[in-house]
């Protein structure tokens, strides 16, 4: 599959290439998620160099890394290392010698540090002095979020404060899936957001599958022998240290469960033990903490907690509570079993994609209130719930939006009766500051049937509006 996006942060990194002191960078994201194709991106077009870490032992990572700098340093394999250190001044040595600035590109950092703990203060040394005297740019790149944070990211990590570039790289955009998969933008371009989300590892393995959404996910997540068929499994199970602790938490959010108290009690467990587990889970990147619009971040008492990667869901919600049926049953029956699940799911997949993507799309798409700020749902007890609500950048406009799913096209009929339902909703109580912001109602369809008249008072918001 060819590279995609990612041009805020390959202009970052190759910012660092023209500086003439060299840089450091850090890279940071969960796994499959580009993070090493953006560095050899970055490592083609500069002429660097990658290298990347194993589990090992420290003698024989420090061969393999020495074996990976002898393609840009002749010679630079024949020696034994007996430490880091001696290795990077090396490293230093023969680029000052040829006048080679980098970039040089380490990445899975983490398991070089598991194996050699003092390795984050010869990092410190080498970043702050040699590698600054020599004007070389150097990356260091992670997916394991704990070992990242204690390297670079807390107040007390050897390195932190050090990154000239510190990006975390996050799932792709929706509207890449076009070109990833040559689907269009509607209701199949909503079905591979539900199926592979934003993680282009899945895309690639999508894209060289024939068939429908539908049967490129049975073929790599149904069949015991697809290769994402115990994906998330394996996302904990190489965490540093390992995750799978968690596992029993991500299934009872994934079973319908997103209250702490709904959590704990299906656990059997106290509400209070979960903070830690659900700290992780979103620091790995698989939960998010919902709150309703409006409500402020630290108080969240209604807080929901949500499987993130729409991938993640779909396989909690298919694959985990029905393995033994999938793996006793044939192609058709596992196609049956996710045929039944599937409109929820891309209903579900649908909605998250329609609030991620109000402040990127075209401001004419939206009315002329925009551009609009971030988006969240609104809920409180009995009344009504709104699915996407967000201001505008200037706070004069407000969007109150309705999202529906459907996978043909929104005929008259159906259309109508979206909009009479939307008119008919009564607004929410907002915090007071919202009072004076003029209000916009809005229906998120994937697409709308040609030929339908759309109405003057509702903004009908389209996939192809959005991506």
């Amino acid at each position: 599959m060819k590279f995609l996006d990612r041009t805020d942060e390959l202009a970052r990194l190759e910012a660092l290439t023209s500086r003439r002191g060299g840089g450091f960078a850090v890279v940071v994201g969960r796994r499959r998620i580009g993070k090493t194709r953006l560095l050899l991106e970055w490592v083609r077009r500069s002429g660097g160099l990658y290298v990347v870490a194993d589990e090992s032992a420290p003698d024989v990572q420090r061969r393999f890394v020495a074996q990976a700098l002898d393609a840009r340093f002749p010679g630079f394999a024949d020696v034994a290392y007996p430490d880091w250190a001696a290795l990077l001044s090396r490293l230093v040595r023969e680029a000052k010698a040829s006048g080679w600035r980098g970039p040089v590109v380490f990445d899975e950092i983490p398991y070089l540090v598991a194996s050699s703990p003092e390795l984050p203060s010869v990092l410190q040394r080498f970043v702050d002095h040699d590698a600054r005297a020599a004007g070389l740019t150097v990356a260091i790149a992670g997916s394991s979020q704990r070992m990242m944070q204690g390297l670079v990211l807390a107040a007390d990590a050897p390195l932190y404060g050090r990154a000239d570039a510190c990006l975390e790289v996050g799932p792709l955009p929706a509207g890449f899936l076009r070109d990833a998969l040559d689907v269009s933008a509607g209701p199949a371009l909503v079905e591979a957001y539900t199926a592979w989300g934003g993680v282009p590892r899945y895309w690639e393995l999508a894209a060289a599958v024939p068939g429908t959404c539908v049967e490129r996910f049975e073929h790599l997540v149904l069949d015991p022998l697809g290769p994402l068929h115990r994906e998330p499994e394996r996302l904990l199970r190489e965490e540093s240290p390992s995750a799978t602790e968690v596992r029993p938490v991500l299934d009872v959010i994934g079973g319908g469960a997103h209250r702490v108290t709904e959590i704990a009690g299906r656990l059997g467990r106290p509400a209070t033990s979960l903070a830690r587990p659900l700290t992780r889970l979103q620091a790995l990147g698989l939960v998010r903490r919902d709150i309703p619009f409006g409500e402020a971040e630290r108080g969240g008492r209604r807080a929901l907690y949500r499987i993130a990667d729409p991938f993640t869901r779909a396989w909690f919600r298919v694959v985990a509570p029905h393995r033994a049926a999938i793996t006793s049953g044939t192609r058709a029956t596992r196609r049956a079993l996710v045929a039944g699940l599937w409109p929820a799911l891309c209903a579900e997949a649908w909605e998250d994609l329609c609030r991620a993507s109000v402040p990127r799309a075209a401001g004419a798409a939206l009315g002329r209130e925009g551009p609009w700020g971030p988006c969240a749902r609104w809920w409180h007890g009995e009344s009504p719930e709104w699915d996407v609500v967000g201001a505008s950048a200037d706070g004069r406009g407000l969007l109150l939006g309705e999202v529906k799913w459907r996978d043909r096209p929104f005929d008259a009929r159906h259309l109508a009766d979206a909009i009479e339902g939307l008119r008919r909703k009564p607004e929410p109580p907002l915090p007071a500051r919202y009072a004076r912001s003029e209000r916009r109602r809005a229906l998120f369809v994937p697409t709308v049937a040609p030929g339908v008249d759309l109405p003057d008072d509702v903004i009908v918001v389209t996939a192809r509006d959005l991506v």
